[in-house]
């Protein structure tokens, strides 16, 4: 049971990206059965068909790899100590409060500022950003620190 509460997050991402290319499939093969229907129509849309599966894979390839190399910069910096403490308040339902995560944001973002180069202080500034709710500005500065951990800074 432990090892179920520890892998949850990976089951479902598992599972999500089983039932993905299980579509992907389905939809591949139905493009390859417009295809070879004489009709001008279903040719053509057979053909927008063919296209999705290639998207579809690219979009799942680029979001694991994203996760897996945030797993792996997560693990680096716990293990050096530099994970920031989770001391912030939640609500009953688990959320943290919005009024203390943006509080505490101007820490983080001071610390990229100092140090830009730096994928550490971009990985806690992502997650400060994602504590404020800035989903998109999480990613974009985790997208930074992998970046910045890839090219050795």
């Amino acid at each position: 049971m432990e090892w179920l509460k520890a892998h949850r997050t990976k089951l479902w991402v598992a599972g999500i990206a089983l039932l993905l290319v299980f579509y992907l499939v389905l939809t591949f093969n139905r493009a390859i059965l417009l295809l070879a229907d004489p009709q001008p129509i279903a040719k053509v849309i057979g053909a927008a068909y063919f296209v999705l599966p290639i998207i579809g894979a690219w979009a799942l390839a680029r979001e694991l790899l994203f996760g897996a190399g945030l797993e792996r910069l997560g693990r680096e910096l716990d293990a050096e100590g530099g994970l920031p403490e989770d001391t912030l308040p939640r609500t009953a339902g688990g959320r943290i409060l919005r009024n203390a995560a943006d509080a505490e944001f101007p820490k983080y973002q001071a610390e990229t500022e100092a140090a830009p180069n730096d994928w550490r202080a971009w990985y806690r500034l992502g997650l400060a950003y994602d504590a404020s709710g800035d989903r998109k500005r999480a990613r974009a500065a985790m997208r930074r620190a992998i970046a910045l951990h890839r090219s050795g800074a």
